[in-house]
């Protein structure tokens, strides 16, 4: 039986981009299956927010996500990318997310250099750890997987510290080993040409619909050489509006919930979690 890696190697290897929906909930998994995708996304914003019911500024655990990849990875039968954050932890903390992902039967694993707590891509004040303590953390994901899982490093170092380092990190963690570079956040087309130009590595491409990063026709994506696009708020965000406004037909109040990242992470309480944090900052 072809394992889950291998099958998303494949696709990898096959002419155009490959295309996955961000998926959070046994639901999603089947419908994006039968809507004849043939990857999936676990987005972690998503899995979050619909399984526990909080924003994505690093409130989750390892064994919360493994238990999320291993449902969807069951419910859609299809190669599953997930994301796994920051890798919960230092590197030991990474090798042990590992094995947990791999026991769930993913077939990729996105890791990331923000330090922690993270915070989701495309809100402000973001901080990355060093480029030489992230290359650490990735290693132990590359020493520890056994099924040959591809390892996606993302970089978001755009934020913080601009587009020179974001590029440079994502060079290097080419250079390391890692399957797919995954620079996230880029602000203008310019800099996602830069990107693609700069970056010699097959590349993911973040799909964001009001977040920081300007809309791209896919085809334009595949053009400029990108191999994968991700759309984490593909299914959590309609179907966040639609539960709003059924519940309004019901009778209920309006819950004000807005397009954009923020708009779902404000109805699972980002704005008294964020309090919090600033309280004990």
């Amino acid at each position: 039986m072809t394992t889950a890696p291998a099958q998303l190697r494949a696709l990898l290897a096959e002419p155009g981009m490959v295309r996955a929906p961000g998926v959070y909930d046994g639901i999603g998994a089947h419908l994006v299956r039968r809507a004849g995708f043939k990857v999936a996304y676990l987005t972690g914003a998503g899995a979050v927010a619909s399984g526990y019911g909080l924003p994505d500024i690093g409130l989750a655990t390892a064994t919360e996500m493994a238990d999320r990849a291993a449902l969807v990875v069951e419910a859609s039968g299809l190669p599953v990318v997930a994301d796994a954050d920051t890798g919960y932890g230092n590197a030991m903390h990474v090798a042990r997310t590992v094995r947990a992902y791999e026991r769930a039967g993913v077939a990729a694993i996105q890791l990331e250099d923000q330090d922690f707590p993270k915070r989701c891509g495309h809100l402000a004040d973001k901080a990355v750890v060093s480029a030489d303590d992230f290359v650490r953390k990735l290693a132990a994901a590359l020493d520890t997987r056994e099924n040959d899982t591809v390892i996606i490093a993302r970089t978001d170092a755009r934020g913080p510290a601009g587009l020179d380092e974001a590029i440079a990190r994502a060079r290097r963690y080419a250079a390391e080993g890692a399957d797919m570079i995954f620079v996230e956040a880029p602000q203008s087309l310019e800099e996602i040409e830069r990107i693609a130009a700069e970056v010699a590595a097959p590349l993911v491409f973040n799909v964001v619909p009001a977040g920081r990063t300007p809309a791209v026709p896919d085809a334009d994506l595949a053009k400029l050489g990108f191999r994968m696009a991700i759309y984490p708020g593909a299914l959590l965000q309609p179907a966040t509006l639609a539960m709003a406004a059924a519940l309004v037909e019901l009778g209920g109040e309006d819950s004000h919930v807005a397009e954009g990242p923020l708009g779902v992470f404000r109805a699972v309480g980002f704005d008294e979690w964020a309090a919090l944090g600033e309280r004990y900052r």
